[in-house]
């Protein structure tokens, strides 16, 4: 299996041999998730355009290319919304659903995977996803996960500290060069 363009999964047999840039499905999958931010931003303001307070938003995003799009940006201008891009490879200490969402779901649809395999079945269809993927939807999203996932990120109560002790930060000062006597 492969990406998924705009008409059709792309195997790894329509990709072998080609650039990447000509790869079928590398545009059509950029394009979709640009769409796809550009949509998912326009329900974030029309969701919370009333309950601001003063002028402006702050949309705390991740560093994902879709968020870089010019048509993205200009909406977020165009509506008093200011981006925040997070640290790259910061979003297992700052997304909370990064911490204590997902993780819980992998885990959970692990369980599901498993039980499938005892009773024999090694090739989980679209036909047995869904039943699975609900099981462990219904056993790991729940009030008290959520909950754990804000105390984690510590925004719930907020903790910045927190944070910035589990990160493997040194600081040092540079070393400067040293100029040689000439002969």
């Amino acid at each position: 299996m492969g990406m998924i363009s705009t008409r059709a999964v792309v195997t790894g047999s329509e990709r072998r041999g080609r650039p990447k840039s000509v790869q079928q499905g590398n545009r059509e999958w950029a394009t979709t998730a640009n769409k796809l931010s550009l949509e998912w931003l326009k329900h974030f303001n029309a969701h919370t355009k009333k309950r601001t307070i003063g002028n402006y938003r702050l949309l705390i995003i991740d560093g994902h290319e879709s968020h870089d799009s010019l048509d993205f940006q200009q909406y977020c201008k165009d509506h008093n919304i200011i981006t925040l891009c997070m640290p790259p490879h910061s979003s297992h200490l700052l997304q909370p659903l990064n911490i204590g969402y997902f993780s819980p779901l992998k885990t959970a649809y692990s369980r599901q995977a498993k039980d499938l395999m005892r009773n024999k079945i090694t090739h989980i269809t679209k036909l047995e996803f869904l039943p699975c993927f609900k099981g462990a939807f219904d056993a790991a999203i729940i009030k008290a996960n959520i909950q754990g996932s804000f105390r984690g990120a510590s925004l719930v109560p907020f903790n910045l500290e927190a944070v910035i002790s589990t990160l493997n930060v040194r600081l040092r000062t540079p070393l400067l060069p040293t100029v040689e006597d000439g002969p």
